[in-house]
Parts: C-alpha cells; sequence; structure tokens
C-alpha cells in the first residue's frame, strides 16, 4: 500500500464510519428513534415499517418536540441536550446520549424530520436534499415525526447483509416489544407496508407482559419484587415448567435500558439451573434500578451492554433473589397448618394466597431467615434412612444471601392470582385415594384432582432435606490426603486462592499457593473424595474471580445430593398406604421447588372439573 499523508477525515465519511456502529439494520435504526421518543416524554408512538424498513421507517411522537432553531443541531454529529459535561455522563439515566445517531442515520438514507413543539407558531422540518440541509415550514402534528427512507442507499454494500423483507421487520418489531414492556403508559401503533400489525394500548404492567409474552399468562409466571438500600429488582420470572427450547423471551434491563449482559445472564441462569430441565430456557422480564453512578452504560455504541462498580454484589444479588422467589411451591401448605419451622439463613420467603397470587416479598433486615416448615412428619419409611445421612456429615454454613431487603409496593398491581382460587382448600394437594400403576398418587380435591409423579415427588422432598441438613451447619466433614494433589492453575487466578482461604476451611478443603501456577490440596471434602478435582477447582477459581462465589461447587454438591435423593426415595411399583401417600403429599406442601424433581421435571399435575368436563363435552 502506497503511502498517503496523515489527513481528517469528511464529516459525511465520519458519520458513514458511525453509522457501521450504530446502524446496522433497520431495527437499529427503529431501536434510536424510539429512544429518543421516549426520552421525549411521549405517550403516543406510531411506527410505521415498509419493505421491512429498507423502503421506509417513520416514528411520529407526540413528544415535546425539537424547535426550530435546533434542527440543524440535531442531526450535527455529537450535539445532544441530554448530557453536558462527564458528570452528567457518569449519571446519564436517558435513553439516549451519544448525539450520533440522528447524524448517523442520516448518512445512509433519505432522511427528513418534522418537529412542532409546544408553543411554537407552527411546524418545521429539516431535510437532507441535494447534499445540504433544508429547513421549511410544515404541516406535522404536535411532537417529532422521522422519515427514513432508501436505508443504506448511499451504502448499497451493507444492504447485501441484511435479510430478506420479514425477517428485518420482525426484528424490528421485536425492538419496538421491548420498548414497549418496559413502557406500559405508552401508547404502541405498529403499521407494516400501510397495515396495522400490532397495537399495544397505555394498560397496567401485567397486562402489558401478558399481551406481548403469552407464554407468560395463565399463572405460568410468578412476580418479584426486592430491593436493598440501594438496589430494586421486580418483574416476572416464568415458571420452570413453561420454559422453552429458545431464549427469545428473556428481557433485562437496567435503569430502564434493554441490556445484553453476560454478567446478568449468569445469574439468571444460575437462579434457575436447580430446577429446569435440560437445556431449557427460562422466560422472564427482570428491571434492575440502581444509582446511575454504579453502572457504567457508555461501554457500547449500541449502548446494549453495561459494566456494573460492583459487579460481584450484584450478581450474587440478583442471583439469589430470583432463587428465592422460584423456591415457593404452588403447592401451597394449607393456610391453618401450624406446624412447626425451623430457620435458616436466608431472606423470608412465604407465599402469599391472595388477590396478586403467589407473589414473593423479601423480608426486612431485621429478620433475614426463611421459615421452612419442619420435616418432622416425613414419610415413616424414610426417617431411618434421612438420620443416618444427617448424622454422617457435620453442618456447612449458608451462603451469604441478599441483606438489607425492605418491602416495597408491586409494580404488577393486578397480577392474576396462582393460588386465590385454592385459599380456603383444606389441602391444596387434595386426599390420596389410590395408586396408579404403581407410579402416580391420584388426590381429589374439590375442584378436581391431582396426579403427583411419587418418586420425582419424593426425590424433591428429599434433595431439599439433604440442602437444608447441610445449609444448617459450620463446616463440612473433609478427609486428608496422604500425597498433597498438585493443581496447574492460571496464573491469573493464584489471588483467589489465598482470599478465599476461609471459605476453603469451612468446605473442607486445605490447600496453599506453591507458585503463580500451582497449589498443593491436601485435604478435600468427603463427598468430592476419590474424584478428578482438577478442573474443578479450576472451574471454582474461575468463578470466584468472575463472580466473586463459587458457584461449582455448589453445582457438584447439589448433583450428589440430588443423586443420593433419587436412589433413596420411594421407587415405582413399591405400595403405598394412603396414610403414606397423604404424607408424602403434606410434605410436598411444606417443601421448597415441589414442583418440580431435581431434574427440573415436573412433580404434580391439576385438573380442574371444568377441564374434565371439556374431555367430555359435558354441557355442550
Amino acid at each position: 500500500m502506497s503511502h498517503r499523508p496523515i489527513s481528517l477525515l469528511p464529516d459525511v465519511l465520519i458519520s458513514q464510519i458511525a453509522a457501521g456502529e450504530v446502524v446496522d439494520r433497520p431495527a437499529s435504526v427503529v431501536k434510536e428513534l424510539l429512544e429518543n421518543a421516549l426520552d421525549a416524554g411521549a405517550s403516543e408512538i406510531t411506527i410505521r415499517i415498509d419493505g421491512g424498513g429498507i423502503q421506509r421507517i417513520c416514528i411520529q411522537d407526540n413528544g415535546k418536540g425539537i424547535p426550530k432553531d435546533e434542527l440543524e443541531l440535531a442531526v450535527t454529529r455529537h450535539a445532544t441536550s441530554k448530557i453536558q459535561s462527564l458528570s452528567e455522563l457518569e449519571s446519564v439515566m436517558s435513553l439516549g446520549f451519544r448525539g450520533e445517531a440522528l447524524a448517523s442515520i442520516a448518512s445512509v438514507s433519505q432522511f427528513a424530520l418534522s418537529s412542532y413543539p409546544k408553543g411554537q407558531e407552527c411546524a418545521y422540518s429539516i431535510s437532507n436534499q441535494s447534499g445540504r440541509w433544508l429547513v421549511e415550514p410544515s404541516s406535522a402534528s404536535p411532537g417529532t415525526t422521522v422519515d427514513v427512507q432508501s436505508l443504506y442507499f448511499s451504502t448499497p454494500a451493507r444492504r447485501k447483509f441484511l435479510k430478506t423483507e420479514q425477517t428485518e421487520f420482525f426484528q424490528c418489531l421485536d425492538v419496538v416489544k421491548r420498548m414497549a414492556l418496559a413502557n406500559p403508559l405508552v401508547t404502541w401503533l405498529v403499521y407494516r407496508d400501510g397495515k396495522l400489525q400490532s397495537r399495544f394500548q397505555e394498560s397496567s404492567w401485567s397486562a402489558r407482559v401478558f399481551s406481548i409474552l403469552e407464554t407468560m399468562a395463565n399463572g405460568a409466571s410468578k412476580p418479584i419484587d426486592v430491593q436493598t438500600a440501594d438496589m430494586q429488582l421486580h418483574g416476572a420470572v416464568g415458571l420452570p415448567d413453561a420454559a422453552r427450547g429458545k431464549g427469545d423471551m428473556q428481557f433485562f434491563y437496567v435503569n430502564g435500558r434493554f441490556v445484553k449482559d453476560k454478567l446478568i445472564g449468569h445469574a439468571v441462569r444460575s437462579a434457575y439451573e436447580d430446577v429446569l430441565h435440560g437445556d431449557k430456557f427460562p422466560a422472564f422480564v427482570l428491571f434492575l434500578n440502581l444509582p446511575a453512578n454504579e453502572v457504567d452504560v457508555n461501554v457500547h455504541p449500541a449502548k446494549t451492554e453495561v459494566r456494573f462498580r460492583n459487579a460481584r454484589a450484584v450478581h450474587q444479588w440478583v442471583r439469589q433473589s430470583i432463587q428465592a422467589c422460584l423456591a415457593p411451591s404452588r403447592a401451597v401448605a394449607p393456610l391453618s397448618d401450624s406446624s412447626a419451622s425451623v430457620e435458616v439463613g436466608a431472606p423470608s420467603v412465604t407465599p402469599s394466597v391472595s388477590g396478586n397470587g403467589n407473589v414473593w416479598r423479601a423480608s426486612s433486615a431485621s429478620s433475614p431467615v426463611v421459615q421452612v416448615q419442619a420435616k418432622s412428619a416425613a414419610l415413616p419409611f424414610l426417617r431411618e434412612e434421612l438420620a443416618d445421612y444427617i448424622q454422617a456429615y457435620r453442618p456447612i454454613e449458608s451462603a451469604p444471601r441478599p441483606t438489607a431487603i425492605t418491602p416495597r409496593p408491586l409494580v404488577q398491581e393486578s397480577w392474576p392470582s396462582q393460588a386465590a382460587d385454592h385459599a380456603e382448600l383444606s389441602e391444596y394437594l387434595g386426599q390420596a385415594i389410590a395408586q396408579v400403576h404403581g407410579i402416580y398418587i391420584l388426590a381429589l380435591r374439590p375442584d378436581g384432582m391431582v396426579v403427583v409423579d411419587m418418586h420425582a415427588a419424593h426425590e424433591r422432598v428429599l434433595y431439599e432435606q439433604f440442602k437444608n441438613a447441610l445449609d444448617n451447619q459450620q463446616t463440612i466433614s473433609s478427609q486428608e490426603l496422604l500425597v498433597p494433589l498438585l493443581v496447574q492453575i492460571d496464573p491469573r487466578l493464584a489471588s483467589e486462592v489465598d482470599n478465599g482461604q476461609h471459605l476453603w476451611e469451612k468446605l473442607g478443603f486445605r490447600l496453599s499457593l506453591i507458585s503463580t501456577q500451582e497449589i498443593a490440596v491436601r485435604a478435600v471434602p468427603t463427598m468430592l473424595a476419590g474424584q478428578d478435582l482438577s478442573a474443578l477447582l479450576q472451574q471454582w477459581l474461575e468463578d470466584l474471580h468472575q463472580y466473586g462465589v463459587a458457584h461449582v461447587l455448589e453445582r457438584q454438591r447439589n448433583e450428589w445430593l440430588a443423586g443420593l435423593a433419587c436412589h433413596t426415595a420411594v421407587r415405582a411399583n413399591r405400595k403405598l398406604t394412603v396414610t403414606e401417600m397423604n404424607a408424602l403429599l403434606r410434605s410436598m406442601e411444606r417443601t421448597e421447588r415441589s414442583d418440580q424433581c431435581n431434574h427440573g421435571r415436573p412433580t404434580w399435575r391439576h385438573f380442574s372439573l371444568s377441564e374434565m368436563d371439556k374431555w367430555f363435552l359435558r354441557g355442550q
């Protein structure tokens, strides 16, 4: 390549380069323009998309508008009304702030913007005609209308990378849905090639969720609303048995901004891993709010990634909050039950059988305990096996849990009930009447019947009992190694060995750092004796380094306990008395996560009388 002198790039080329980062497809244009409309305070937004957005994208809002004398600045690079200083950038709460969107879009399209702010004598428009900006009066409605036509006409090579018109349209529609979920008080209208495609009327938040995400309706999700002194998490999490084969129903927002964050993604996945079957993807809509100076939104041109000041704390709190929300079973114990309870270090989790359904609320900081019903009513044929197991291990201290959490009013003001219809039933899972094919328990309720997979249900009951037995103790039993095990590690993880010594000892490990690349393991937890620990320790250190908590050991422990529960649980074709069957039903009602077995499969199903009437066409 011949030598060229260093020179400044032309403004048009600079804008086109920026467009390559910000405007990579029609959906990116829709996103940037919708963010501007929301920042302008719009309560109604109309989106018109022709030819998949390649022919035309027109966004009309009823926001505050742009004054005539600011129109040319609005389409100039790095011109914005949203920030004026570094301190404002570090605490920005608006969706847009870079001042590049309009200039970038205009550089690769035929662009026109009309605006009619309150108090101005009429509307004015600005368009890029004949290579220059032209400002003139127009007949636009109050607010702002941005009309983008012939996208990428000036950069035709980029069009080759676009998909079909249908694919591009639905990408645009997905952007609208993400925005609509976070803004239920805004009315959204979407037109495709002149025909109304979707309309999301101003509504409650729960109604908006169900209108967009049908998979979370009909009792398939639970609301969550928890907070600490400086963080709040609210939204809805899909139940494990409503999980899907792909992750297209996952929406996470940070301070109102939709993000795809690896740290948050890991936190949510790990919260579900004990109740999810196979490679399923849970559905959720979650909003994390925290002080603006605790999160950096200026790390990605498209503003889809963020960086947290205290990433480990955010990860741990989000994970534990979702775990606690998912813990209460839909098999709610009778309200009149006065069984004894034991305290375990964790936030107080109680299912609320009210008009709002099963809503998880965190306890106040003054009582960070979970009320778990005592297992004294365990099945008669289990007591001896359970006692033998619990006596074989010394207690392990539970992992840190969210603290300083106080209740707040739910955003989901009208969340449909999951349990209200059954609140007055004497037993939610009913009374056992028969054992079917040696596998299922059939129980009757006044409103229908319940079918329980007895092995899967018993497996979950045992599994939770085993976990509670370990989580309620101080240290785990360990086994000394005659010859220390030498394990090679990544040098960047060496500091985690010394930093986590107190944790290693509580978990039954005794190890020391020989060099920045090697550790000596002198004792291991009894449950891991005889296993290959090299990969496990490497992954454990990686977890500590990234997230501040060793999920890999908890996962390993839970897999071991799950296997023990599976082998201990009542097997198929074992005859149970009615008393034993009812004892299992009552234990399920008092056991967290009893809706799924240890492998994430459902443990019971309810069939209402109305469903059975439909089977046989009664009343039709």
